[in-house]
């Protein structure tokens, strides 16, 4: 399916535009990302984690954009085949950078709260699943269990599992350890939220959750929620953590969680410093 964002217009556009711009020159001048490698069926799959819950994965001449965000600016980004978005706030659902990320034939894929903003994208409700590019793509239900603002509701986002070169690699979005979640069978990579407000998905949780799927690797993402609310305003104060953990404490703690269960958590760098 041939998808047009030609009349789509970027509705993150909160960040104020001296702070966006200093902080994308200073991105420019940082050193490239660099992929990460899993083995497939005919080749390595080339994970690049950029920034927050932004994820690039390479495999052959496949690219796959998950939730771009152009805030760093997107040099590190390839064009993609097939971009997913997990949710519709700004830092998942960027249209701009989507726009730009995007080639003739490239298939967008939404969850059920992205349809306004991209109305030509391929909606997938919680539970379908399709084939695109040669790709398949479950979306998985991702919400809350812990009730309160900010609100996830059930079937309003989404996460997916995507296989290729037969491997499932899943990309959780923004959702606790939900019982939709804890059914994923043969999950070989995971990308995990943590530190989501209110408590919900703590190091603890974060690690259990990952031991229910055990994959052979674990990826964190999304965890610094402090970091993203400043790009929008530099006077906020980042909420303290269940226990009082800095953020490089919870990423601590959650590794030592996995301690014995051969679990390989990869634990990169999503939050450039802020100058």
């Amino acid at each position: 399916m041939h998808v047009s964002l030609n009349s789509i217009q970027t509705t993150f556009n909160t960040t104020p535009r001296i702070l966006l711009v200093v902080f994308t020159v200073y991105w420019s001048l940082a050193t490239p990302a660099i992929a990460d490698s899993f083995p497939a069926e005919k080749g390595e799959i080339l994970i690049t984690p950029l920034v927050h819950s932004s994820v690039q994965v390479e495999y052959l001449d496949t690219i796959v954009q998950i939730d771009p965000w152009g805030i760093i600016g997107l040099s590190n980004a390839m064009s993609a085949q097939l971009i997913l978005v997990t949710d519709s706030p700004g830092h998942h659902l960027d249209a701009d950078a989507i726009e730009k990320l995007s080639l003739s034939n490239t298939s967008v894929v939404i969850a059920t709260n992205g349809f306004s903003q991209i109305p030509d994208g391929i909606v997938m409700a919680n539970g379908d699943t399709i084939v695109l590019s040669g790709v398949t793509i479950e979306a998985i239900a991702a919400y809350d269990i812990i009730p309160g603002a900010p609100e996830h509701p059930k079937g309003d986002a989404n996460g997916y599992v995507v296989t290729l070169g037969g491997k499932r690699l899943f990309f959780a979005g923004v959702t606790e350890c939900v019982d939709e979640v804890k059914a994923l069978a043969g999950i070989d990579v995971a990308f995990m939220p943590m530190n989501i407000p209110r408590g919900r998905m703590t190091p603890s949780a974060a690690a259990e959750c990952t031991k229910i799927l055990n994959p052979d690797v674990v990826y964190t993402y999304h965890y610094d929620q402090g970091w993203a609310r400043q790009l929008d305003n530099p006077d906020f104060i980042s909420p303290e953590l269940p226990g009082g953990l800095t953020v490089a404490q919870s990423l601590d703690l959650f590794e030592k969680e996995l301690e014995g269960s051969g679990i390989e958590y990869r634990r990169s760098n999503w939050y450039p410093p802020q100058r």
